[in-house]
């Protein structure tokens, strides 16, 4: 900051018992002092809305990272990092068809002999006088 030693503080001292006076000195310095309150006060409320402009812009980079995050597909992400030509989930699909229809006929299948009754071919009682008549 200001590099004031003690000879230009006495000669600030000097001039202002010259040109104040020393009856009026105690009040010139309390105004300077308010003076200087005032100035560090302004300073320290600039410095404190340039922290809270700087903790804004944080809080909003944060809330796009935030905002990137939600929106990011996870799945999506490991498709393509393990399939990203697609070809092997096209062959899955391929495979899949066959599989559902023979998993129905299976199960169409399983649901058939579920429900069947066992057929029990029953003949018509025969007298051996009726066989000769149809044989005739």
């Amino acid at each position: 900051m200001l590099d004031v030693g003690w000879q230009e503080l006495f000669l600030i001292a000097v001039i202002t018992i010259i040109v104040v006076g020393p009856k009026e000195i105690p009040r010139v310095l309390r105004t300077v002092t308010l003076w200087i309150r005032k100035i560090k006060d302004m300073a320290r409320e600039f410095q404190s809305s340039i922290d809270d402009i700087a903790r804004e812009a944080d809080l909003d980079d944060i809330k796009k990272q935030l905002e990137e995050a939600k929106d990011f597909d996870l799945e999506h992400e490991m498709e393509n990092a393990i399939d990203p030509t697609g070809e092997v989930s096209n062959a899955i699909h391929d495979l899949q068809e066959p599989v559902d229809d023979a998993k129905s006929a299976s199960e169409e299948i399983a649901k058939g002999v579920e429900t069947e009754e066992p057929k029990i071919e029953s003949k018509p009682a025969t007298s051996p006088a009726s066989t000769s008549a149809t044989e005739a």
